[in-house]
């Protein structure tokens, strides 16, 4: 080969590995535009269980009840009813109900219940001066929010779209925008508040609306937390024909509650386990205004025929340190915590057994195990 045909071929080599080279790096690119979700498989069996409990969430048909009336000398600000959204709304409803109890004057107050609502409407009253006291009939963690499963849903069993007015709709989307901007300060304390990945897990195309039922997510706000994504089955692992993924909110139960707890009394709160068994009670309080934030409780007590419960269970696996993210597959759930991986997805409404059922809990079991074996390694 002379030295004209080496310099001629050596360019077309060149040539060739720069468009060999610039068609990698193409089709490195498009497929950097689709990164893949790495989702760790979870360790399932029902030796993993240590945990089974049943909650009882307080429902009405027409939403929470947020009101004031009077008690004979008293005022009561009532906060209540949250269904399934209990976690998720209790600042939002806690503010208007601090704004109910600012238009009385009093500066001391009584709050009946120590749950995620009674303990958020409690500190919003703090940060107006407020000298507050908590009648309590139990403590976390023997109190119902211990039992829920601790994820921003701020429209879970809410209300019964068909009933609910367009008042009551104004007045939930006030609450969940402010309860979301307060969740935002807590981010970063402790994990007490979080985000995670959550994916929906289906053979049939996910709804674009969900239908008006009771206990339907049947509002929703843009512009909060993330839409949901479908994905390509080249960004996920799951053996499933529809699959969808967003980032979400989850809020680890027991240190929340004790973060709650704690700030309360470090603020100066006070705090009383005295069961409140009827309106006699409320009214022997030393404190003309009381705000009643006893979810089921307050049926009896107030002669509520429209609160009722809509059970759920929870089965708890073992933590595993690797798995941190929410799944939704066909009709059960996971949600990692730190103290625990949460299996759920049952609502019974008018239940008030909070007896475990272990059909329940081999069926939550025997669903998401059937989605574990269908993932690609």
């Amino acid at each position: 080969m002379n030295r004209r045909n080496f310099l001629q071929t050596a360019g077309l080599g060149s040539l060739a590995v720069a468009a060999g080279a610039s068609s990698c790096t193409t089709r490195m690119g498009a497929s950097s535009a689709q990164a893949m979700h790495h989702v760790p498989k979870l360790k399932l069996s029902l030796d993993r269980i240590v945990k089974e409990t049943v909650g009882l969430r307080p429902f009405r048909a027409s939403g929470p009840r947020i009101a004031k009336e009077t008690l004979g000398s008293k005022t009561i600000v009532h906060n209540y009813g949250h269904g399934g959204s209990g976690w998720s709304l209790s600042w939002g409803t806690g503010n208007l109900a601090r704004e109910l109890v600012q238009t009385t004057g009093e500066k001391k107050v009584a709050v009946l219940g120590s749950g995620t609502v009674g303990l958020a409407t409690a500190r919003l009253l703090q940060e107006k001066g407020c000298e507050v006291t908590i009648y309590t009939k139990d403590l976390p963690p023997n109190v119902t929010s211990n039992l829920a499963t601790g994820t921003w849903s701020p429209a879970s069993r809410v209300c019964d779209p068909k009933i609910a007015t367009q008042a009551f709709h104004d007045q939930w989307e006030t609450a969940t925008r402010f309860s979301f901007r307060r969740f935002q300060f807590m981010l970063g304390m402790d994990d007490i508040v979080s985000w995670v990945d959550e994916y929906g897990v289906s053979n049939e195309p996910f709804r674009q609306q969900i239908d008006p039922s009771i206990g339907g997510e049947v509002y929703h706000l843009p512009g909060l937390i993330p839409e949901r994504k479908e994905l390509s089955p080249r960004e996920h692992s799951f053996g499933a024909r529809y699959v969808s993924w967003r980032s979400s909110m989850m809020f680890n139960i027991p240190s929340y509650l004790h973060h709650q707890l704690s700030t309360f009394i470090m603020l100066g709160g006070k705090l009383k386990v005295q069961e409140i068994k009827k309106l006699e009670d409320i009214d022997a309080l030393p404190e003309l205004c009381v705000v009643n934030c006893m979810g089921l409780g307050a049926k009896e007590i107030f002669n509520d025929q429209e609160l009722t419960p809509i059970s759920g269970q929870l089965a708890c696996l073992i933590p595993q340190s690797e798995v941190t993210y929410k799944l939704n597959a066909r009709g059960a759930n996971i949600i990692s915590r730190k103290d625990g991986i949460y299996l759920g997805g049952n609502g019974i409404i008018g239940n008030w057994d909070t007896t475990p059922k272990r059909e329940v809990t081999e069926k939550f079991v025997d669903t998401i195990q059937q989605v574990m074996k269908e993932m690609r390694s």
